[in-house]
């Protein structure tokens, strides 16, 4: 497959439904195991180097209803950053728009749960942080060249 090229079925319906299984299959595993399987990402760039995954405990905006979502993540200094990719899809994930309403969520690294407060960074915080990220995961260079928006950049900052 060429990277540079977006596959056609990556906004589709049927995608969204497996990442959001495969998504709860992570989490059940990751838990389980106290993190020891599903702590790193082994998929696409990750498959020769694993990046650190973590779990995203937030609140539905909606339903108001918990949610928990597998993401890569990487450390600054002491806030957490994470990616709203969405594998380059052209829509913000579901747990992007809920932490921008309700921005208090719980995050899990292993058998470690820290109570986090999500800000989206700012331009000028995004492009000092976009290095390290692609550094940690070549792919969400491709991802941000398929998606039809700006891939926020998420500091999760401990409360």
């Amino acid at each position: 497959m060429d990277p540079n090229k977006k596959p056609a079925q990556l906004n589709s319906p049927f995608v969204n439904k497996v990442m959001k299984y495969a998504g709860k299959a992570h989490v059940w595993v990751y838990r389980k195991s106290g993190g020891k399987i599903g702590a790193n990402w082994r998929i696409g760039a990750g498959l020769k180097k694993p990046v650190p995954t973590l779990l995203l405990e937030h609140t539905g905006r909606k339903s108001g209803k918990t949610f928990v979502s597998p993401l890569v993540f990487i450390q600054d200094g002491q806030d957490v950053i994470v990616v709203a990719s969405k594998g380059g899809s052209d829509t913000h994930p579901q747990w992007y728009r809920n932490l921008v309403a309700t921005p208090d969520a719980y995050i899990e690294i292993g058998t470690d749960r820290r109570a986090v407060r999500a800000e989206t960074a700012s331009p000028e915080e995004k492009a000092r942080l976009w290095p390290k990220l692609v550094e940690a995961y070549a792919d969400f260079d491709t991802y941000q060249s398929w998606a039809d928006r700006d891939i926020p950049v998420i500091v999760l900052k401990p409360r």
